[in-house]
C-alpha cells in the first residue's frame, strides 16, 4: 500500500479536529511517505512559524528509523550516544519525542509517518493517532 494525498489530507484534518476537541494549542501537522518525502502539511493560525521543522523532524525520525516517537525517546534516554549519532547521520533532522506517529499497512510495512507539534508531545501524539485512525491506517505513537 502506498500512502495517498487524500489519506494525508484526511490525517491532517482529523489530527487538527482532535486538537480542537482537546482544546490544544494551535497545531502543525505533516504527513510523510515511506521515503520521508512530504505529502502534505498544515500549520494552524497562531502556530509558531518554525513548527514545520519540528513536525517534520518527529515524522522523519519515525519513518527513517521505523520507530515511533515514544520509542525514539526511550532509545534516546537509554542510549543518548546512539540517537546523537543517528541525528548526525540525518543532518540533525530527527526530533526523537512523542508526536512522531509511524504508519503501517495491513502487512506491517512502514508506509509513512505523521508529525504533530504545537502542544505537549503526548497530546501531539494523541492528535496524530486520531488522524491515522480517521484514515483507517494502523499507527504507533
Amino acid at each position: 500500500m502506498t500512502l495517498t494525498l487524500d489519506q494525508a489530507r484526511t490525517i491532517i484534518a482529523a489530527s487538527r479536529a482532535k486538537g480542537r476537541e482537546m482544546g490544544l494549542k494551535p497545531l502543525s501537522v505533516v504527513v510523510l511517505d515511506a521515503g520521508g518525502n512530504t505529502l502534505a502539511f498544515e500549520r494552524e493560525d497562531g502556530a509558531a512559524p518554525g513548527r514545520f521543522a519540528i513536525a517534520h523532524g518527529k515524522a522523519y525520525g519515525a519513518v527513517m528509523l521505523g520507530m515511533a516517537g515514544r520509542a525514539q525517546m526511550a532509545r534516546a534516554e537509554a542510549q543518548a550516544y546512539f540517537m546523537a549519532a543517528v541525528n548526525g547521520v540525518y543532518g540533525g533532522a530527527v526530533v526523537p519525542v512523542p508526536g512522531g506517529v509511524l504508519l503501517r499497512d495491513a502487512h506491517g510495512a512502514v508506509i509513512g509517518a505523521v508529525g504533530v507539534t504545537g502542544d505537549t508531545s503526548d497530546h501531539d501524539a494523541e492528535a496524530g493517532l486520531a488522524g491515522a485512525a480517521a484514515a483507517g491506517i494502523a499507527a504507533e505513537a
